[in-house]
């Protein structure tokens, strides 16, 4: 809330517009589904990784629409959203906890990628999104 009037005093209208998104989401999400009315720091976490992800497929789109203009828009509530994640994970250290997973779970083959991407979301979850696990647990089980 904060940031939000900060950024109404000072006429930001892209942080605004990140911001009220974020908080709309957030009333959205404490109101829906018969909740108590308070969120867990897990589940924000969750919702700011589902808002960015929806803006980077738009961002796609409108990239491959030549649509520069829209484009510039989700790049910009992208970078003000992720400033209220957790630090996200290097590659490198992504790939030495999915390494360690998959020799925990005895995995050997792209058939047992389902059994390792159980184990890795829910452990990596909030430090990193599902794509990126996705595609190293690929990566490193296809050799």
């Amino acid at each position: 809330m904060t940031d939000l009037k900060t950024a109404m005093l000072a006429k930001d209208e892209k942080s605004l517009r990140s911001l009220r998104a974020i908080k709309a989401a957030i009333l959205l999400a404490k109101t829906s589904e018969g909740k108590s009315g308070e969120l867990k720091e897990e589940d924000e976490v969750k919702l700011l990784q589902k808002l960015i992800k929806s803006r980077k497929d738009s961002l796609e789109i409108f990239t491959a629409q030549k649509r520069p203009d829209l484009a510039i828009k989700e790049e910009e509530e992208i970078a003000i959203i992720e400033k209220f994640l957790p630090a996200q994970m290097s590659a490198d250290e992504l790939k030495s906890i999915v390494q360690k997973i998959i020799t925990e779970t005895g995995a050997t083959s792209p058939a047992d990628m389902g059994k390792v991407m159980g184990v890795a979301t829910k452990q990596l979850a909030g430090k990193t999104d599902g794509k990126s696990i996705s595609t190293m647990v690929k990566e490193l089980l296809s050799k």
